[in-house]
């Protein structure tokens, strides 16, 4: 049998319109959330990494057991996959880009694609940061 778990926190109210009692937003910054939503290529590059894993310890067989299982076509998964191409700092700073908060996305995964396809790694910073500062 499992035991309950028990978590304690204080919550603080305060008396908004017609008396009614809200929670108090945003007065403790260290436990607020980011506003806005993760990039696109944010989730795709975790993703890739996530693939990476369960290939890597058998959960799946390969790509196109990847394909089948999340109903996606075979060249959506090496899209993804080619991800992994990119220099591990180009990796680290997608994994931790801005929210977006209106609008379309900075990058878009075309761009990533043709800097991944670059196999030397120094040409890859100099193309990321001409992507990135634009």
């Amino acid at each position: 049998m499992t035991e309950g778990i028990t978590f304690r926190t204080r919550v603080h109210f305060r008396r908004g319109s017609r008396g009614r009692k809200q929670l108090r937003r945003g007065q403790n910054p260290a436990t607020s959330t980011p506003s806005g939503r993760v990039p696109r290529v944010t989730r795709l590059m975790a993703l890739a990494i996530r693939f990476e894993g369960l290939i890597r310890c058998g959960e799946v067989a390969d790509q196109a057991e990847l394909a089948r299982l999340g109903h996606v076509t075979r060249a959506r998964v090496t899209q993804i996959m080619n991800l992994l191409s990119l220099a591990p700092d180009i990796q680290e700073e997608l994994l931790f880009l801005p929210p977006v908060q209106r609008g379309r996305d900075p990058l878009v995964l075309r761009d990533l694609l043709v800097i991944a396809a670059e196999p030397d790694w120094r040409r890859q910073r100099r193309m990321w940061r001409v992507l990135a500062a634009s």
